[in-house]
């Protein structure tokens, strides 16, 4: 099954853990970036693009700031404006022993949250990978303050799968794949080779109470694998210390863990609004026109609109919620929070008396909505 689903792979994201990437005593291990090097030289080779989303600048940046781990924002930012050169060039020079170039693109989830700024590093990673360059990407740590926190490049890389139109995701972490509990307490836990879904279940069991393979960052390496899948990307994660672990991974051999993609994906400007845009507040609906948006996926008209929540501007994302507040979806609102308390509850004929103006019948259009449930 792996082997017929990997065979048509011709772009992959390869985000590789800070764990992978640093030794016992938190000094950057060239020894395994080299070997990792080596990895992407023999996929290159064999016709396969990669982009890297690597963690690692505050791991970095550690030993040269007394080694400590950082424990306030601005002490996370120093380390990470230290490690950040110290981690490119550790990659430069593995990958140039193969005669391989590099560029660095520091993201922020806020640029991919500006449509047009989306767009531009879409066209950037295009390029460098047309001219032969292997793109190696971070989040911004040196400026992002509430991201800086373990797993958040799990997140970007599942993002930058979706920005880069690959056809696989590949988190190197420093165990062997999702396990059905914590292998670190418990001895019997077995690797679960293969999720065809992600249920609420699985979510439950990888950041569970207690569970130090969760709070180590298994939870947010499923929320990738189900933001990739919902583009319909795959995703594997396995573990960075095996040797080959990528040409073995690529080869099909049952190494991790793979996560089916979703049966029905999302186009690429569904899954920006769904998974990339930061909701700015909540429009609650009623039962009736919960069940039309989940059953149908009509468009949200003003008369099922119960309660709005927050401020929000035209054009802002928005959670649609149940009155018991269970996220719906999400979607782009044709009308600020000011104007839906207006017409909360009214027909789509009565708007222009209740304005004086009028953007259209609806909301939030079917086109710019997403039904996450």
């Amino acid at each position: 099954m792996r082997r017929e689903l990997l065979k048509n792979v011709r772009r992959v994201v390869v985000k590789i853990g800070s764990r992978v990437l640093t030794t016992a005593d938190n000094d950057l291990d060239r020894k395994r970036i080299a070997a990792l090097a080596a990895e992407i030289d023999f996929l290159r080779r064999n016709g396969i693009e990669v982009i890297v989303v690597s963690s690692g600048a505050v791991a970095a940046g550690r030993s040269l700031l007394g080694n400590d781990r950082p424990r306030t924002i601005p002490q996370k930012q120093a380390a990470a404006a230290v490690g950040q050169p110290r981690l490119m060039n550790a990659y430069e020079q593995a990958l140039a022993h193969f005669g391989i170039n590099t560029a660095q693109m520091l993201l922020t989830r806020e640029d991919l949250s500006d449509r047009q700024r989306f767009l531009n590093a879409r066209a950037t990673i295009d390029t460098l990978l047309s001219c032969d360059v292997v793109p190696i990407i971070n989040e911004n740590d040196t400026v992002v303050v509430e991201e800086i926190k373990f797993g958040d490049n799990d997140n970007l890389s599942a993002l930058v799968t979706n920005l880069s139109e690959s056809n696989l995701l590949v988190i190197l972490t420093d165990i062997d794949g999702f396990y059905d509990s914590d292998p670190r307490s418990n001895p019997d836990a077995r690797l679960v080779p293969l999720v065809k879904g992600i249920s609420k279940e699985i979510e439950l069991a990888a950041g569970g109470s207690g569970s130090s393979v969760g709070t180590g960052g298994m939870a947010t390496k499923i929320a990738a694998a189900k933001k990739a899948g919902r583009y319909g990307i795959p995703t594997i994660v396995a573990n960075g210390g095996r040797d080959g672990i990528l040409e073995r991974l690529m080869a099909g051999e049952e190494l991790g863990t793979l996560f089916m993609p979703a049966a029905v994906s999302l186009n690429r400007r569904k899954h920006w609004i769904a998974y990339t845009l930061r909701p700015r507040g909540r429009i609650i609906v009623d039962a009736g026109a919960a069940k039309v948006l989940r059953q149908h996926g009509k468009s949200l008209l003003p008369s099922g609109i119960v309660a709005v929540d927050g401020e929000f501007d035209r054009g802002a994302c928005v959670r649609i919620c149940s009155r018991d507040g269970n996220e719906i979806g999400r979607g782009l609102t044709d009308y600020s929070s000011r104007e839906c308390l207006l017409i909360k509850g009214h027909q789509s004929s009565e708007l222009e008396d209740i304005l004086g103006y009028r953007y259209g019948d609806e909301v939030i259009h079917r086109d710019n909505l997403v039904i996450l449930v």
